[in-house]
């Protein structure tokens, strides 16, 4: 067994400069910002207007800024897995993409697919190639266009969603005792009835038929996925936390998904956590699937202590859900 430690030694994230407000969706679709906060918590989420750009538009712009601040090369970086349900397009995979125009001609690539618990997903995958021995320089990039798979004539999901990145540098921990603590990870199949996006791959190819139905948008049952979200990303936490004998008082931050300011409150209620130790940045950016937790550590960076322990929690589509304990590196 090795006792090699994944620890997070450098974060960045990016979001575009557009700002769709809830006053510009008000014109959009019937709605109102009073509707949208109370039930979300959104007051506004980012876009990606140019057409010309995709997911690893957005993380590029995310990497770029992590080489930089991390003073590292892109031909050092070994591996690359981003987390997306956005990729630019079927093939070749979006980490692919974002490799070549980042100049991380040296690295591996591939995206992993877990809805808004990608980033946990392949924040544990990196964690084990590290830990293995194989690699020391491993990126972890969440992006997603949500825009793209949006229908604004849907009130009820079209106020949800943002787009942006956010990135991470995994390497070996220089003194062992920080890192990547735990991780408990699920997914149940249960759930894609409930949120999904119908077509666009094999089992429904584009046709004239699935774009003129809107069956490449995104389609939700918001009851049973807000109920399922709560209880899952509750669950996992406190199994976190018992699996490390941690109370409350020993963890800085919780740093959840952002779905829903609601389903937030909620997991902080049943796992007693109080609010000023819970990242929230919902208001800004909405749900940016994969890049939701990178946005909130990059917005906290400057908050978190070395030693610090960190635990990130997200729920998605699939269903698929987990936690990640970390113990903050720098």
């Amino acid at each position: 067994m090795s006792n090699i430690r994944a620890a997070i030694t450098g974060i960045h994230a990016y979001a575009p400069e557009y700002v769709l407000s809830n006053a510009e969706l008000e014109k959009m679709v019937d709605t109102n910002d009073e509707w949208i906060v109370s039930r979300t918590g959104i007051k506004e989420r980012r876009i990606l207007k140019d057409p010309a750009l995709a997911a690893s538009d957005l993380g590029v712009e995310a990497v770029k800024g992590l080489l930089e601040k991390t003073g590292t090369s892109p031909e050092e970086i070994e591996v690359v897995i981003c987390a997306t349900v956005t990729p630019d397009m079927m093939f070749p995979d979006t980490a692919n993409l974002i490799a070549f125009k980042t100049g991380m001609k040296n690295a591996f690539t591939f995206d992993l697919s877990a809805a808004c618990s990608g980033f946990l997903f392949a924040l544990n995958t990196g964690a084990k190639y590290i830990e293995s021995g194989t690699y020391k320089k491993v990126l972890i990039v969440g992006a997603d266009k949500m825009s793209a798979i949006v229908d604004y004539t849907d009130r009820s999901t079209c106020i949800l969603f943002g787009d942006g990145a956010g990135a991470v540098l995994l390497e070996p921990s220089k003194d062992g005792e920080t890192g990547i603590m735990d991780a408990v990870l699920k997914s149940d199949g249960v759930g894609a009835v409930n949120l999904y996006q119908r077509a666009g791959g094999s089992l429904n190819p584009a046709t004239h038929a699935t774009v003129d139905a809107k069956e490449h948008y995104i389609t939700q049952n918001g009851r049973p996925v807000f109920k399922a979200a709560v209880s899952g990303m509750a669950g996992v936490v406190k199994e976190v936390m018992k699996r490390n004998n941690l109370s409350a008082d020993d963890v800085a931050w919780v740093t959840p998904h952002q779905a829903n300011l609601r389903i937030i409150e909620s997991v902080a209620s049943m796992a007693d956590f109080p609010m000023d130790k819970v990242m929230v940045n919902i208001h800004k950016y909405g749900n940016t699937t994969a890049a939701t937790i990178p946005l909130c550590l990059w917005e906290w960076e400057n908050q978190l202590k070395k030693g610090d322990n960190v635990i990130l929690t997200a729920f998605g589509g699939g269903y698929t859900w987990g936690a990640i304990l970390v113990k903050w590196a720098y």
